[in-house]
């Protein structure tokens, strides 16, 4: 029998150090930055721990003040760090938030050669899947380098073997990959072998073409459940020849990066916990809410 002790669910992935104007203009004209840690699947870590699950966030950060930070910080969180590896050759990633004033954001990454993109299947050997419910993944990682695609290969074939279900959030990041064409082979190739694949109606129309809901569950044929998720219209859930369709609530928008992390984690939460779908999806939306009124990726509850 596993350990109680033992995680419900491992989240793999690169986090970086993130840093963001403090007076909300432009990086070109602002004073100061805060300096704040953010990475898709720390953050789906963090919601889930403050959700009461028992996780752990593997990854690779630099031996320097950044990577520190980001570990301190995520194990505060009650995520456990343990499967953490320090790389005293390489650094920790940084990028910048940059807000405009037609209220988007432009992102800066200087990741390349960064520590958590030196991870390859060998890495897979901080990842014990023994009890573990849930494994999450992003394409994010396949896309940081050869060794990180390799990773995310052994660890669903692992997945499969130990009956851990394989989550994995399309998370298309068009500067990350050589070409369009490249993404979508590697990226539909992953989800196919997903128990869960979670995706952007906007990411599957620019990867495959693929504009509506309906559209992305056809072209994906997912071998397990899909989640699309519409922005501010709602998000829907695939299974089998059956599907539920839950609206987003209104929300006014300080900023949209992490939203879809945040949502990733509610729905997961809700799956580990056994609520109904409607109300997985629910979970989700107002997991997404909060981070969208905020400046931060990762947003606590009230009082933690």
């Amino acid at each position: 029998m596993p350990s109680p002790h033992r995680p419900e669910a491992i989240c793999l992935g690169e986090t970086m150090a993130q840093l963001t104007p403090a007076d909300g203009v432009g990086l070109e004209h602002s004073g100061e930055v805060r300096l704040a840690v953010a990475g898709a699947e720390s953050t789906v870590a963090q919601y889930l721990a403050d959700l009461g699950h028992r996780t752990a966030w593997v990854s690779r950060v630099g031996d320097d003040p950044f990577g520190r930070r980001i570990v301190a910080s995520v194990a505060g969180r009650g995520v456990d760090v343990e499967g953490v590896a320090v790389d005293r050759h390489a650094p920790t990633g940084v990028y910048f938030k940059d807000p405009g004033p037609d209220g988007t954001t432009r992102v800066h990454y200087y990741r390349r050669g960064s520590a958590a993109s030196r991870m390859t299947a060998a890495d897979a050997r901080r990842v014990d899947l023994d009890g573990v419910r849930l494994l999450h993944l992003t394409g994010i990682t396949p896309a940081l380098s050869e060794g990180c695609a390799e990773l995310v290969d052994t660890l669903a074939e692992r997945a499969a073997a130990a009956s851990t279900l394989f989550s994995f959030d399309v998370n298309y990041r068009p500067a990350l990959w050589s070409s369009r064409e490249q993404a979508a082979e590697v990226l539909l190739a992953l989800a196919r072998r997903a128990g869960l694949v979670l995706v952007g109606r906007d990411e599957g129309e620019a990867l495959w073409g693929a504009g509506t809901a309906d559209a992305l569950h056809a072209h994906l044929a997912p071998r397990g459940v899909l989640v699309v998720k519409d922005g501010a219209v709602g998000a829907t859930r695939f299974s089998g020849g059956a599907s539920e369709f839950v609206a987003a609530p209104a929300v006014d928008v300080v900023e949209a990066v992490g939203a879809g992390d945040a949502f990733a984690a509610g729905y997961l939460s809700g799956l580990l916990t056994g609520v109904p779908v409607r109300e997985r999806l629910a979970l989700g939306h107002r997991l997404a809410a909060r981070t969208l009124r905020s400046i931060e990726d990762y947003v606590p509850a009230e009082g933690r």
